[in-house]
This record gives structure tokens, C-alpha cells and sequence, in this order.
């Protein structure tokens, strides 16, 4: 699944911060420490990144019939 753009209930802007969000969890960090530096403070934006699977490689190896 691709990041939406804007979280689904209150309508913030997100799409602009998971990259940033991705480095980070990858270098080891705590996931509620970045998002609360990131600004997302919201229980519905949180679930946005904490929902997310990041499944696009995965799925583009396969052709569309």
C-alpha cells in the first residue's frame, strides 16, 4: 500500500513525512519518539503509520495478466 497523502479522519497532510519517518525507524529509533518529533499527534494520524506496510516492492515483481 502506497502512504495516502492526507490522514483519512481529520484530513493533515502526511505523505510529505514518511520518508523521513522510514530513515528513521530504520536507523533504530522509537516510533513514538520520531512521530512526536514529526508532529503527528493524533490518534488517527498515528494509526496512518503505525497501519502501514510497505508492501510496493514486493508486489510490483508481479505482472498484471
Amino acid at each position: 500500500m502506497i502512504i495516502p497523502v492526507r490522514c483519512f479522519s481529520c484530513g493533515k497532510p502526511l505523505g510529505h513525512l514518511w520518508e523521513e519517518y522510514k530513515k528513521r525507524i530504520a536507523e533504530g529509533e522509537n516510533q513514538s519518539k520520531v512521530l512526536e518529533e514529526l508532529g503527528i499527534e493524533r490518534f488517527c494520524c498515528r494509526s496512518v503509520f503505525l497501519g502501514q506496510a510497505d508492501n510496493l516492492e514486493l508486489v510490483s515483481k508481479f505482472k498484471k495478466a
